[in-house]
């Protein structure tokens, strides 16, 4: 494979991302130092579920370790079917949420924040997603760490569930087992009853949330959002938001009972 730059597709807001041997490179911006002093710490307290960050090339662009493997949305969200499976996820981001608690950002630290959280105890991903995870082997990992940023455990978790039940009004992904898997997956991370509390209004909130930035970016003109307004994620999202919404009481009985 050499040093020949083979494109990396995917998502709705990366461009410009290549794989070189087996490094990754993407566009760097002022959150990029903050982000790779994120990923080191991640690795140096023994979290294996993130890209090593490698620094910068000579393009100014960020260089990160190649994790080999499946993305797992939309072609292969199969993989996620078995509780096992979703258990495991659920699983490495509360690995991530504890190996992050002791991480001391940079002085200088600038981050992408896109969506602010309603608090800050971690530095949260922000996009805990199966468009954002590599099921390889042996390990399974999240990438696209640009928009880490201060939030919070639950704020991730809300919308990981969003991703990875998922709660979507789409009757492709709709599924009569969803309140199953919010309880597996609150189960494998962990979740205590006041957490379990809390985080009920978080789920319509945090799918909201996502409308709510796709519309004011696209009002904006800011792009990539104004064109995924024009495609409809933005519908999508507060259709969603209101799912999440009218089963509020089920997704509290999953969780409470």
């Amino acid at each position: 494979m050499g040093n020949d730059e083979i494109p990396l597709h995917g998502g709705n807001v990366s461009t410009g991302v290549v794989r070189v041997g087996q490094t990754v490179r993407r566009p760097s911006g002022p959150w990029t130092p903050a982000v790779h002093s994120l990923l080191a710490h991640l690795h140096a307290v023994g979290f294996t579920g993130a890209p090593k960050p490698l620094g910068i090339d000579d393009k100014n662009r960020e260089v990160l370790s190649f994790i080999p493997g499946t993305v797992a949305w939309p072609d292969h969200f199969d993989m996620l079917e078995p509780d096992k499976r979703l258990a495991r996820v659920a699983q490495i981001i509360r690995d991530f949420h504890d190996a992050v608690t002791g991480f001391i950002p940079p002085s200088d630290a600038r981050w992408q924040i896109l969506i602010p959280a309603n608090g800050s105890d971690i530095i949260a991903h922000h996009d805990l997603a199966p468009w954002n995870l590599v099921i390889g082997r042996p390990h399974w990992a999240f990438i696209d760490w640009d928009t880490a940023a201060p939030g919070t455990r639950l704020w991730d978790v809300a919308y990981a569930l969003h991703g990875f039940v998922p709660l979507s009004a789409d009757p492709r992904w709709n599924r009569a087992d969803a309140g199953h898997r919010i309880r597996v997956f609150a189960d494998a991370y962990g979740l205590g009853e006041t957490q379990r509390h809390e985080l009920i209004p978080l789920l319509a909130a945090r799918s909201r949330s996502m409308a709510t930035f796709i519309a004011t970016q696209a009002a904006a003109q800011r792009q990539p959002w104004t064109q995924l307004w024009h495609d409809g994620h933005g519908e999508v999202w507060q259709a969603d938001a209101d799912y999440i919404d009218q089963h509020t009481p089920d997704w509290e009985h999953a969780l409470l009972s």
